[in-house]
């Protein structure tokens, strides 16, 4: 968590500082972060393990750090890297170098582009609808709600978590403008059924999108690899856009994706473009309109830099590495891995009522491990989610994961007063301010105002038996006191 900050550093200097006292407050204000290198954190960063590739991606984008991609005229370097990046990412993502795409910030903004494209190809009487499945990522759901669409949720299989074609074709209207699956979906790493549902999807005359977000640039050098790896990109007829991010296992800086196209039609109805004003003309390929060009020739360096036989040689070791947790945790009692994962995504539950997995992610916290937590969701339980790397030192990796059930069985669940959960189900949320939330966090146990971290397993116990909309009002305002001065 953040350290604490006194009034006085967040305020305007009246005179500048050196740059050595900048720098060293910044060192001192990252000293509670999660590390990026090494391998401990199994979620939100990849590391290569190969510094000199992470050095030419930093050098490369401080290259173009100034550079604005608002307009492509005044900057052709951006055209000729982002052509560079998307024809790249298309040939192996069954295009070829004329297929069209754009170069985004990352999956949400890359997924917000692909239902903007979908809506606005497919004009519709009513509010318009996409079709999910409950295991798609939120960003879906998130650009229904900034686009005005409903997103109509499809619950998955509950024995392999993959998306039910049956299902899916069930919840298709006549107000339907996007069916979408992944490869694959986060919460288990496990591939939906592609090919089924985009062929339902073209029958009915609607578009489909491909959430290749975390998995889409490793999944192609696994096929290479001899892996079984059914087809799931533009190459599967019926597929109209995919998106696939580059700052997950394509190793390159946050933030760096890309959303592909079937045909440049689908691309154009992405674009915004805005004539009713009196200033510069206005044509955005994204959501952003100013953006640094430094992701971009962060992104085109890294690709360059590891080639196809790097990305083989980190796919292997990654998923050699996930082979290897799976294996360990069966020999973990009261543990078992959820799904059949194709991606080195691993996801982790216990079966056993005395062994809890928040209380494991708070152990392993204390052992220099970061296991991210994931709640229960239609009928899918509470588990840890391990995203891993070359780097990850698998062995060390189970010896804290063991050492952790050890002291979790020891522990116990947390003890949630039975009353607790009802009364923040009927709290009035929106008559609280930010004080009063920090009040009733701190009354609950999580202080947020100091350098230790809390332990988080009692909140996300709570949350876990909270339905999902007021999980959600909850978090919003936990998000808020965060960045308030509340503390």
């Amino acid at each position: 968590m953040p350290s604490e900050t006194a009034p006085s550093e967040t305020a305007l200097p009246e005179s500048g500082r050196p740059a050595a006292e900048v720098l060293a407050e910044l060192a001192r204000l990252r000293e509670g972060d999660l590390p990026v290198r090494g391998g401990k954190v199994t979620a939100y960063v990849y590391d290569t393990g190969r510094d000199a590739v992470h050095d030419l991606a930093a050098t490369a984008h401080r290259e173009l750090l100034e550079v604005n991609c608002l307009d492509p005229t005044a900057f052709p370097s951006i055209v000729a890297l982002e052509r560079a990046v998307v024809a790249a990412v298309a040939g192996r993502l069954g295009g070829d170098a004329s297929t069209p795409g754009v170069f985004t910030s990352g999956g949400t903004e890359s997924i917000m582009l692909a239902v903007k494209a979908a809506r606005d190809a497919r004009p519709v009487e009513g509010r318009a609808q996409i079709v999910v499945p409950s295991t798609a990522h939120p960003a879906f759901r998130k650009a229904a709600h900034y686009l005005g669409v409903e997103a109509v949720t499809v619950p998955v299989d509950p024995e392999t978590f993959r998306a039910d074609p049956g299902a899916m074709r069930a919840a298709l209207t006549a107000r339907t403008v996007l069916v979408v699956c992944s490869a694959p979906s986060y919460p288990q790493g496990v591939l939906d059924p592609v090919g089924e549902i985009a062929a339902l999807a073209a029958a009915a005359g609607v578009p489909c999108h491909v959430d290749a977000c975390v998995g889409g640039w490793a999944l192609p050098w696994l096929r290479d690899l001899g892996r079984d790896v059914p087809p799931f990109d533009l190459s599967v007829p019926g597929v109209t856009s995919l998106s696939c991010d580059l700052h997950k296992y394509g190793y390159a800086p946050k933030g760096a994706s890309v959303v592909l196209f079937a045909d440049e039609a689908l691309r154009r109805r992405a674009y915004y473009a805005s004539a009713e004003w009196p200033g510069y003309t206005v044509i955005n390929s994204t959501v952003q309109s100013s953006r640094s060009a430094g992701p971009l020739a962060a992104a085109w360096a890294t690709l360059r830099a590891l080639g196809a036989d790097g990305y083989r040689e980190l796919a292997a070791s990654a998923m050699g590495a996930a082979d290897r947790l799976r294996a360990g945790v069966a020999e973990i009692p009261g543990l078992r891995v959820l799904g059949d994962p194709a991606v080195p995504l691993v996801a982790v539950t216990s079966d056993d009522p005395a062994l809890d997995v928040f209380v494991v992610a708070d152990e392993a916290r204390t052992r220099g491990w970061f296991f991210q937590p994931q709640l229960s969701y239609q009928g899918i339980p509470a588990n840890l989610h391990f995203t891993l790397t070359g780097v990850t030192d698998v062995e060390a990796l189970l010896a804290a994961l063991a050492e952790a059930v050890e002291a979790a069985r020891e522990a116990g669940p947390p003890d949630v007063p039975s009353d607790l959960v009802d009364a923040l189900a009927s709290l009035d949320l929106d008559g609280m301010t930010d004080a009063d939330f920090a009040g009733l966090l701190e009354a609950v146990g999580v202080r947020l105002d100091g350098d230790a971290e809390p332990e988080m397993a009692f909140v996300n116990t709570v949350l876990d038996a909270l339905p999902p909309a007021t999980r959600e009002g909850l978090l919003v305002r936990f998000l808020s006191v965060l960045y308030s001065d509340a503390l």
